[in-house]
């Protein structure tokens, strides 16, 4: 797995093969940061944002980011392999101090009252888990999101998940089994 573009720019990154962690296949977390970068429906860009990487596994996406200019990327996850493999990529690559790991549920970070505040919100809980939809819940509850900002949600395709009530879906694309979802909070 490599970084696609920026600053890092063809840096390899560890992961782990394991039932828990899946990887962001580097052509889907490619026509993300395309869609990032280009579309005129998102006005967020990665430049100088905040970003709070949910179910971040080894941070492919939070570390794409930091390599195309984030100003800080918090990543949450909850398995203690991925949170170790995370930590030896972003050491590796010497972008720790724009970087924040909370080892735990990612339900468990909107239980302390936090003033951080974010632009980007990336999603990739597994494919069967149906509860991320709390989250969203959550970070519009506590208001912890950027005027502008973006949500993107990383899904299997067949998956019908409820967010209507929760945000606008700006757009979603389909690549291969994958879904991904851009949304706003309504």
């Amino acid at each position: 797995m490599r970084i696609i573009s920026g600053t890092l720019k063809g840096k390899s990154i560890n992961f782990i093969k394991n039932s828990t962690t899946r990887p962001l296949k580097d052509s889907v977390k490619e026509n993300i940061f395309n869609i990032l970068k280009h579309s005129n429906l998102i006005d967020v860009k990665v430049e100088n944002s905040n970003i709070l990487d949910l179910y971040s596994g080894v941070g492919s996406f939070g570390i794409e980011s930091i390599s195309r200019g984030a100003k800080k990327v918090t990543f949450i996850e909850q398995d203690k392999n991925a949170i170790s493999t995370l930590r030896e990529n972003l050491t590796k690559l010497s972008v720790v101090p724009k970087t924040a790991i909370i080892n735990n549920k990612v339900e468990n970070f909107f239980k302390v009252k936090t003033n951080k505040k974010f632009n980007i919100f990336f999603f990739d809980p597994p494919f069967e888990n149906n509860d991320f939809t709390q989250i969203l819940y959550l970070i519009k509850q506590h208001k912890v999101y950027e005027v502008p900002h973006i949500i993107i949600i990383h899904r299997e395709k067949e998956t019908r998940d409820k967010l209507d009530d929760l945000m606008y879906t700006v757009m979603s694309k389909q690549y291969g089994r994958s879904k991904i979802i851009f949304g706003i909070f309504k």
